[in-house]
């Protein structure tokens, strides 16, 4: 079972959380979410991670996030340390709820054997340090949403293998696309832009706690490590709620259901 806030169980004695700091960042409050998002430019374009922590603090639930990406990397170059990544020592530290894990964009199909082998190798790591695997349903490209039916495929085949968690981040993303075409969610043929990662953002947010989106603000702020404000995104009202609805609206159960 995924493991909420409420029901969030101390995983580690204190002087090993201690020793730990460095990878884990400071003390956390019981109820605090922790979630480390593994993957490459999909999850740290406009500082995904970092936008599901402001969309919990705007709500009151505190979720802290970290990642372990670097562009263009696969889960099997993350679990070979490769790209310069450091991800499984990341996660053997522990202290996680949720590893998202999110590959490469074209790997279900270029490459299926492998994502399937690191895929479930992950989830298997991750649970033995105490967290969730979730995976992250990526999107297709701008010049070919044809992609799409076989990442989705891939995604949830995993997803039911390891009977793990997903967040259909693709599947809503081409929903959000034929309702509002006009509504830009790529930079590139590829890269989300800020509008996109809110999308992303209120996904996440709502697969994570289990929560509605319709009061996440149109404005997400952090601070800086001197603690200076910091802005990550701006939309705009009618497309904020525009989003919102079309996140609470989606079916994320067609998606998730592991049965």
């Amino acid at each position: 079972m995924a493991v909420t806030i409420t029901q969030r169980i101390q995983r580690i004695p204190l002087f090993l959380a201690l020793l730990l700091l460095p990878v884990m960042g400071m003390a956390q409050p019981d109820d605090t979410l922790s979630v480390l998002f593994v993957g490459n430019s999909f999850t740290f374009f406009w500082n995904l991670p970092q936008v599901v922590s402001a969309m919990g603090e705007s709500q009151g639930v505190p979720i802290r996030t970290s990642r372990s990406t670097v562009g263009g990397a696969s889960l099997e170059q993350h679990w070979k340390g490769e790209k310069g990544t450091n991800t499984r020592p990341a996660i053997e530290a522990g202290g996680w709820d949720y590893v998202v894990l999110q590959n490469h964009s074209t790997s279900a199909m270029e490459t299926p054997e492998s994502f399937m082998e690191y895929g479930r190798k992950f989830a298997g790591l991750a649970r033995s340090a105490g967290a969730e695997p979730l995976y992250f349903t990526t999107w297709a490209y701008k010049s070919n949403p044809l992609m799409q039916p076989a990442i989705t495929a891939a995604y949830a085949q995993l997803a039911k293998e390891v009977d793990a968690g997903l967040t259909p981040v693709g599947p809503l993303w081409e929903s959000v696309r034929r309702s509002r075409p006009d509504l830009e969610l790529f930079f590139d043929d590829k890269h989300p832009t800020p509008v996109g990662t809110y999308l992303i953002g209120l996904a996440f947010y709502k697969q994570l706690t289990g929560q509605p989106v319709k009061e996440i603000p149109n404005r997400l702020a952090t601070t800086d490590r001197y603690g200076e404000p910091l802005n990550l995104l701006f939309v705009l009202p009618e497309d904020g709620a525009f989003l919102r609805q079309a996140v609470d609206e989606f079916d994320f159960k067609e998606y998730t259901d592991k049965d």
